[in-house]
């Protein structure tokens, strides 16, 4: 039996924007470095703790975050406020390290289906984790935190569900390898939130000692509800995009990451903390939506936070 929420609700959250990265890489047009910066520089000062700024694939596979060093060097440094890349590989963590004083983070990734990781990277699950567990080391030892996060751990949209015991697997070879925190992405949006509870109450059992981050997309709207059944699981770390930006290049119809202001404004009335300031989270949303030249998906910037009289 699953605790009530009241006994599992933790007192505070941990927020990782990762909006700049997975986001931007996702929209058509190429967002030009100035703006990119600008948008980052903003989330920077709303409170957020933990942001995913670029990633380190070839610029040739996307082109969106071609200009990684570029944003790198040109964002500040706040005190308080870590800034994470993504790299898929050695070669990738190789070319982050020559901007090693500019980030904090490391964010590794692969799939839990055979099929979505070979659309996704061109690699058997295997072979993706042969080249993790080589290239995590090598960020510990300089210092990186270290997070992994497994797609499609709660259902692939060409395998059907994926088995939990699979994903578990590749979770404890991860941790063996070095990473201290574990995110878990429901990559195209197929959890519910019965599946979530079940997941979470068995991975806090079973994986110790490490991080447990929840990464949801809010493909068919229940985005926040598998959150809510998260939180009731105890988890207490969280990723997220501002303005619903995001989805996932394979397959079409992935559409975005559950929208940070969307997530921050119904913990928030549920007296969980986040130490984000809502109203400059949706200063940066609607900053966002004037640069991209369309609406955005997040329901608080639309109808705006909930004001108490």
């Amino acid at each position: 039996m699953s605790p009530s929420v009241e006994t599992a609700l933790p007192d505070e959250v941990r927020i990782r924007e990762v909006g700049p990265r997975d986001g931007f890489q996702n929209e058509p047009e190429v967002i030009a470095t100035a703006d990119k910066i600008r948008l980052i520089d903003l989330l920077s000062a709303t409170g957020l703790k933990r942001i995913e700024v670029t990633s380190f694939v070839r610029p040739d596979v996307i082109r969106q975050l071609a200009d990684g060093e570029e944003v790198l060097r040109g964002i500040e440094r706040r005190e308080g406020v870590a800034f994470a890349v993504l790299v898929p590989n050695r070669r990738g963590l190789d070319r982050a390290l020559q901007l090693r004083d500019r980030f904090d983070d490391a964010s590794f990734f692969l799939s839990a289906s055979e099929t979505h990781n070979q659309k996704n990277v061109n690699r058997s699950i295997e072979e993706s984790l042969v080249g993790l567990e080589q290239s995590i080391p090598v960020a510990r030892e300089a210092g990186i935190g270290c997070t992994s996060v497994i797609a499609t751990s709660f259902g692939c949209p060409y395998e059907g569900r994926v088995p939990t015991e699979q994903v578990f697997s590749i979770a404890e070879r991860l941790i063996a390898a070095g990473s201290d925190e574990i995110g878990f992405g429901d990559t195209t949006g197929m959890a519910n939130p019965v599946q979530v509870g079940a997941f979470f109450e068995e991975a806090r059992r079973r994986l110790t000692g490490v991080e447990l981050t929840a990464h949801f997309h809010d493909t068919r709207g229940q985005g926040l509800a598998n959150v809510l059944a998260a939180l009731q699981e105890g988890v207490g770390s969280f990723e997220s995009s501002f303005g619903e930006l995001g989805g996932c290049p394979v397959p079409p119809g992935a559409t975005g990451n559950v929208a940070t202001e969307d997530v921050i404004s119904m913990i928030g009335e549920m007296g969980i903390e986040t130490g984000v300031d809502l109203p400059r989270l949706i200063e940066a949303s609607a900053a966002a939506q004037e640069v991209l030249g369309r609406r955005l998906g997040s329901h608080v910037l639309k109808a705006g936070p909930v004001e108490w009289r």
